[in-house]
């Protein structure tokens, strides 16, 4: 008995196994030459060599499931015809036994498939179009829409860009049937990210969104009103390379931070969002919202979930009013799909703006001509020689076998040099770069920090130094340095001057200890130290450091706060929504939980002393806020009836596919469980999880609706909340502030550690004491630095509580 090859199972759902269980062939049992009969009733008829299957042939199993087409050696190979006993057939490619090449699958509802297939599954081209007629064409992966392809549904709205997992995510175009258009980022099937919105009625609105919902800020231009050129647009909100850098906001996005459970071919997509602009009166509304109502817009989107398991979108009908005047437009902020603020312009003004930006930006541009020689290509290059150079001296570094480090580890000799030549050498591979030399400062040290850190090497590496690449941000600061960000938001990697490079060289060792000693430090993380020279050009010095805003949450507002008042305030048409504000732009005094509080001015206090005795001024706290939406507003988020809608647990809002979409409480704290919260290490997690006063000083985790359970830490997803301080009468402002009280969570941490106060900076204060108040101005001396620094956010920022 000679067996036959596993041939396809008659179950209609295709999976990654082999075509089925196999029939023997009984030679004794051959009628004809042609035609064999076997003893379980299998049936085939066709062209031989010696007893297998061999050219043309048709196999018919007992159960009614027929195989026509090409064989070789006893295998289904090349073309051929497939029929189930369900009705479901496939006709094309066959490569040992599997469905594999190019071929359409025609099932029994009507659906039919048209493409590429390996192993039995939907992968590369295809096309499919489902059994209610919607349409999708393009990339498939493992049986899923991945890549770039378009969706046309039944009712006529289409969707063009880039899909991950069987959903919309990436860069995209939405077109609705009505003839409105979202051109924009998308995450997990839901808009997220920054983007434009264009109504049927000619109406525009150019803004953010984060998981389906309007977050953060934007600018609406009523149908019929002029708008701007949309480069200008872009760079008054901040986004200085216009339309490009807006759209590119989809790079750097989180693509894997979310879970996404694995589909079967047929997808699902669906968004439920209800958003009303009409406000209602609460205790804890300011006087503005009545006056701001008259401006909101009605706005209202979804996307319903039919049981077909198919897509159908509707679009923001009817949000674009026709406007009494059109020679205004409307600057608003969102959060979570609530508009909380909003400014009246005239459109005149917002080309003026960016104007001004685009200026500024100029004068920024020239300020740091000092890294003038890296822009443009040789800024890629750069970031080319950065990558190389990690990803040797961390693979270099890391087969050593680990010890504590000793003082020979520290200092300017303490390094690795490397040349990485163009055409390669025997250390060093080839590169599409210019010739460079290659320094990696004090290497056991920082790979003791990073494991310290919990950062695994690999993990590092392919988080700097992955496909990917890096992506240049603006320096937010004056020094004119250059930022690169990774492509998972991670890591910061900043440039050095020399006397910055000299005093991180200097302070290592204590801050090797400090951060050793207290796992909670406040103190930025450093994870490398580097030096590029090209051949003919100056030397470029980085640093690695740690995002401090590493999170799924959108961080409505940033904070630089030194506890200075000289200079210490942002112009106001220079704000938008990636600026970082300083300590006089701070409307706002936060309450923690008493524990939190205590521990958190316990380590603040521990990190300055650090600070203080390495001789460190000009530090400040970088402070994050992600706002969540005044709790008095749930009720307008309620969506309308939709059909096939399932409604999630109590208290947790309307899910699709077992996401929550819209907010449904504040934060609330809960009992730490670690079984609950994501324990993936990362440079924004610090240490150990805090505890709660107001839980029996037990550890403590924070849920944010719409969100999930997340960790509270020092300086990482802490709860708080946000009182607005009122200090003048704006009633007859055209900025309208609609809320007083708003639930947030913070992220923050100390930065800027790298500024010794020198024979240079004494200078300064002599000088500076002379025009101004010794006491506002920033450069002061370490120990008066750090107790106002102290006093600041004690006073200011974190008063205690009565």
């Amino acid at each position: 008995m000679t067996c036959l090859m596993n041939l396809i199972d008659e179950d209609s759902e295709i999976n990654a196994e082999p075509l089925g269980p196999v029939s023997c062939i009984d030679v004794e049992n051959v009628e004809r030459p042609n035609k064999k009969v076997f003893s379980n009733g299998d049936l085939y008829v066709g062209d031989f060599k010696a007893v297998l299957p061999h050219g043309k042939g048709k196999y018919t199993w007992s159960n009614g499931m027929v195989y026509e087409g090409d064989w070789a050696a006893g295998k289904m190979i090349g073309k051929g015809l497939l029929l189930w006993p369900s009705g479901e057939r496939y006709n094309g490619d066959i490569s040992g036994g599997y469905l594999h090449g190019f071929g359409t699958l025609t099932s029994p509802d009507g659906s039919v498939y048209e493409g590429q297939w390996r192993m039995n599954i939907q992968h590369g081209f295809g096309r499919k179009k489902y059994s209610n007629s919607d349409v999708y064409e393009g990339e498939w992966k493992e049986g899923e829409h991945e890549g770039n392809g378009r969706y046309f549904w039944n009712n006529g709205n289409k969707y063009t860009g880039n899909w991950k997992r069987g959903k919309m995510h990436g860069r995209g175009v939405m077109e609705w049937v009505n003839g409105d258009k979202y051109n924009g980022c998308w995450l997990n099937g839901l808009r997220h990210g920054s983007g434009i919105y264009q109504f049927a009625d000619g109406g525009y609105y150019f803004g953010t969104w984060t998981r389906g919902l309007k977050d953060g800020k934007g600018v609406f231009y009523p149908a019929g009103s002029k708008r701007p050129s949309l480069k200008k647009f872009c760079i008054s909100l901040g986004y200085d390379n216009g339309p490009k850098s807006v759209l590119s906001q989809c790079s750097s996005l989180n693509l894997e931070g979310s879970t996404v459970k694995k589909r079967s071919v047929r997808r699902s997509v669906s968004e439920k969002i209800s958003v009303s602009g009409v406000l209602r009166s609460s205790g804890r509304i300011s006087h503005k919202s009545a006056e701001s109502s008259r401006h909101s817009d009605s706005t209202r989107e979804s996307m319903h979930h039919y049981s077909s398991g198919t897509f159908s979108l509707d679009s923001d009908g009817g949000q674009s009013e026709v406007q009494e005047s059109t020679a205004v437009v409307y600057e608003r902020e969102y959060m979570q799909g609530v508009m909380i603020k909003e400014r009246v312009r005239g459109y005149t003004e917002l080309p003026k703006k960016a104007e001004k930006k685009t200026k500024h930006h100029a004068k920024e541009t020239k300020k740091s001509s000092c890294f003038g020689i890296f822009k443009g290509k040789n800024s890629y290059h750069l970031m080319l020689n950065l990558q190389l150079g990690i990803r040797y001296t961390v693979g270099k570094i890391t087969p050593v076998p680990k010890r504590e480090v000793r003082t020979a580890d520290f200092g300017h000799r303490a390094r690795i040099t490397m040349f990485f030549p163009r055409r390669g050498s025997q250390f060093t591979p080839p590169h599409k770069s210019v010739d460079f030399y290659w320094k990696d400062y004090c290497p056991m040290v920082f790979r003791n920090l990073r494991e310290m850190f919990k950062l695994d090497a690999a993990e590092y590496m392919m988080s700097i130094c992955g496909d990917d690449g890096l992506t240049e941000i603006s320096s937010p600061g004056k020094s004119g340095s250059i930022f690169y960000l990774s492509h998972d938001d991670r890591f910061v990697i900043k440039t050095l001057k020399k006397s910055e490079l000299k005093v991180l060289l200097k302070m290592l060792p204590k801050y090797y200890n400090h951060v050793k000693e207290h796992e909670n430090t406040l103190i930025t993380k450093f994870f490398g130290l580097h030096q590029i020279t090209v051949h003919g050009k100056r030397k470029v010095r980085f640093v690695v450091m740690g995002n401090m805003f590493c999170t799924e949450l959108r961080i409505h507002r940033r904070y630089d706060l030194k506890g200075s008042t000289h200079g210490r305030c942002t112009d106001k048409d220079k704000i938008h929504e990636n600026t970082t504000l300083k300590d006089l732009d701070l409307s706002y005094e936060f309450q923690m939980d008493k524990s939190l509080q205590k521990f958190f001015f316990h380590q603040i206090a521990l990190d300055c002393h650090f600070l203080k005795s390495q001789h460190i001024i000009d530090y400040s706290l970088l402070l994050g806020l992600h706002f969540r939406a005044p709790e008095q507003l749930n009720g307008l988020l309620e969506p309308p009836m939709m059909p096939n809608i399932e409604s999630s647990p109590a208290g947790q809002g309307l899910t699709t596919d077992g996401e929550v979409l819209f907010p449904s409480k504040g934060l609330l704290l809960v009992a730490h469980e670690p079984s609950s919260v994501s324990t993936d290490p990362g440079p924004h997690i610090r240490g150990r999880p805090l505890r709660a006063f107001s839980l029996g000083d037990k550890e403590v985790d924070v849920l944010v609706p719409g969100t999930g359970r997340l960790q509270v830490q020092l300086g990482v997803n802490m709860p708080a909340q946000a009182n607005q301080k009122l200090s003048r009468d704006e009633a007859d402002s055209a900025e309208v502030e609609l809320f007083e009280v708003y639930d947030v969570v913070i992220y923050m941490g100390i930065i800027d550690i790298l500024q010794e106060y020198n024979a240079k900076k004494k200078a300064e204060h002599a000088c500076k004491s002379v025009k101004f108040d010794p006491l506002s101005i920033s450069v002061v001396e370490p120990e008066l630095y750090a107790q106002r620094f102290i006093n600041f956010l004690k006073q200011k920022v974190f008063p205690e509580q009565p």
